[in-house]
């Protein structure tokens, strides 16, 4: 029997093609890739792949409730669609200090505008006025404020002062955001992570333009700190239990500051990501598809879970016995 590997993709041009020629040149026996091909969607109907590396999601409802019934059924979606759809930037951070892995201090803010069919009755629970002082002690300007929901680096704003929040903050209607410290950085890197605890470290450089950021003049080659980049990496992906991921970190003062570590579906075209790291990206994810193809079993989930799942609904340790 023929196990299929599909790509659920959209506007990308370079990475899907590539990855479905690397896995069928590999000629490994039962195994084939091709694009995704949706025709009807009827509830509890199989899907024709045993796995599914999702890549538009995200900006398709559709194809995210196609995705869910997938998985139900028993295709090994990459990313799980169930975390991906209650996943969101503050939680992660949340989850990262608890894993013991530096994030930037950072707050949640209400939106500016309540959302609609809310009234003010709708917040009793909230205190008002919020406490900005507190909030500006914790923070410090200049900080960033963003979603805390959704990446693309959309609705991302610096901010200088208390005046300057205030301006920016009404700019965004009824986006619930967090306010961020802003990290003086010496080093960047970003990670891509994939199932199996591959880790690719790649010097970046966010201030260039969006072609140039993985071009960088002496980037460090301090092995103690990348070993400690490549361990919060497989950290923060085991927790979140994400099988295809980036993680991005901002050195200070030596140490590792995860920045943005929600990228489900990351950047991976060879126009910005450059040769190196695109190859590196093509073969390594083809790989993992191959082994979940080989390790999917039929009429069950396949579904990777982060350990802070799993720790929720793992049944408790009896505690050992008095002799």
């Amino acid at each position: 029997m023929v196990k299929k590997i599909g790509i659920l993709f959209g506007k990308e041009n370079t990475f899907p093609q590539a990855f479905i020629e690397r896995v069928n040149s590999k000629k490994v026996k039962g195994i084939v890739a091709e694009a995704v091909e949706i025709d009807v969607v009827e509830q509890a109907d199989p899907s024709a792949y045993a796995v599914i590396i999702d890549r538009i999601s995200q900006d398709v409802p559709f194809y995210r409730a196609y995705l869910k019934n997938a998985a139900l059924m028993g295709t090994a979606v990459v990313n799980n669609p169930f975390w991906w759809s209650a996943d969101e930037k503050f939680f992660n951070n949340c989850l990262s200090k608890t894993l013991g892995v530096p994030v930037p201090n950072t707050v949640l803010l209400p939106s500016y505008n309540r959302p609609d069919d809310t009234s003010e009755q709708s917040f009793r629970n909230l205190k008002y006025p919020t406490d900005w002082e507190r909030i500006f002690d914790y923070i410090k300007f200049p900080a960033y404020m963003k979603p805390h929901s959704g990446g693309g680096w959309k609705s991302v704003y610096k901010v200088t002062s208390p005046e300057d929040l205030w301006v920016k903050h009404a700019e965004t209607d009824q986006l619930v955001m967090l306010l961020q410290e802003e990290i003086v950085f010496d080093h960047y890197f970003r990670c891509y992570y994939l199932a199996g605890d591959r880790v690719h470290i790649m010097p970046y450089e966010p201030r260039n333009p969006h072609h140039l950021r993985y071009v960088v003049d002496n980037p460090t080659k301090d092995k103690k700190l990348l070993a400690t980049i490549e361990q919060y990496t497989k950290t923060l992906c085991n927790g979140l239990g994400y099988d295809f991921n980036t993680v991005e970190f901002a050195v200070r003062d030596g140490i590792p500051i995860a920045i943005d570590f929600c990228n489900p579906a990351p950047d991976a075209d060879i126009n910005s990501v450059g040769q190196a790291n695109f190859d590196w990206i093509v073969e390594n994810a083809a790989l993992m598809a191959i082994e979940k193809a080989q390790n999917h079993k039929a009429n069950q989930t396949n579904l990777t879970w982060g350990t802070f799942i799993s720790d929720i609904f793992a049944p408790s340790k009896p505690s050992s016995a008095k002799k």
